[in-house]
């Protein structure tokens, strides 16, 4: 049973008579008559009674027509659904984001999303890089935003905005008033960074092996899992960090942090999709709107 031979009896039976339903159907007469005997013969039962040159309904028939209407509204309302996935009036949109895109350059672009689509929902989840990745592989977040590039066959990896990392200290940190500092000059000082895994510490590590300097050779005193928490440890007086420059502004503003004469080349931030999955409307609406963005060059 089909859903064309469904529509086809329901035409048929509130017409009572085949030709006029197929007309209203924009079908050929024998199509009509086919789809109606090939249902009549596939379950042993008459729908209709031919009574001269008009037809009426079998008791069978007017039980049919009761059902066969249901199912055709249930179908329009499923039609309805996915229509509404398509033109973004319905859904859900998962994301994962590492803690600076999180707290610092995402929200802007999902309030925007948000006043444009209202009927979309965005589940927003926050972890470091790693966490991010294994999130999308799952299938758990349809779009990462990650502070780094992530390598694997299953990803897709496109950068979407820039960020400068910066070194600081607080105010009582001989660093202080130094009018620059050398690659070595980083070893005579305690740090406090993020933990292995996050787009920060990832991309502060790759800037010193760059620069000839081995980042296990830094004497880091606390590792920790949030930007906050890192930013308040320096502020009491541990040690340098490299954080976003996004993350450490308040702090330095305040003269709580200062940021020392020591370049760090910018990185990129990116999005990271699986490549064999849907890729939802919804998902690639967001995306479109953040190239858009005047502010999507950077958070800095």
């Amino acid at each position: 049973m089909t859903l064309e031979q469904l529509r086809i009896f329901v035409a048929v039976a509130e017409r009572q008579h085949v030709t006029e339903a197929a007309r209203a159907l924009n079908l050929a007469q024998s199509a009509a008559s086919h789809a109606i005997a090939a249902l009549e013969a596939r379950h042993d039962t008459k729908l209709f009674n031919r009574v001269g040159r008009r037809i009426e309904l079998t008791e069978a028939g007017q039980v049919f027509l009761t059902e066969a209407r249901a199912v055709l509204a249930h179908v329009e309302v499923a039609e309805l659904a996915l229509s509404e996935f398509g033109n973004l009036e319905r859904g859900t949109l998962s994301i994962q984001a590492s803690q600076t895109i999180a707290g610092y350059w995402l929200p802007r672009h999902i309030v925007a999303f948000r006043r444009a689509y209202p009927q979309i929902q965005v589940r927003l989840a926050i972890g470091n890089t790693a966490q991010v990745a294994a999130a999308v592989e799952r299938g758990m977040a349809e779009l990462g935003f990650v502070e780094g590039v992530v390598d694997g066959d299953h990803f897709d990896c496109t950068p979407v905005a820039r960020d400068q990392l910066v070194v600081v200290v607080g105010q009582g940190h001989p660093w202080v008033g130094r009018a620059q500092l050398a690659p070595q000059d980083l070893l005579e000082s305690e740090w406090v960074l993020r933990e292995a895994g996050s787009g920060t510490r990832s991309a502060f590590e790759d800037a010193l092996a760059h620069l000839g300097l081995d980042p296990g050779a830094l004497h880091i005193q606390l590792e920790l899992p949030s930007n906050e928490a890192v930013r308040a440890a320096v502020e009491a007086g541990l040690g340098a960090t490299a954080i976003s420059a996004s993350v450490a502004a308040p702090s330095i503003e305040a003269e709580l942090l200062q940021q020392v004469a020591f370049h760090l080349p910018e990185r990129e931030f990116y999005v990271l999709r699986h490549r064999e999955r849907y890729r939802s409307r919804a998902a690639e609406t967001l995306l479109a709107l953040v190239v858009r963005s005047p502010a999507a060059g950077g958070i800095g």
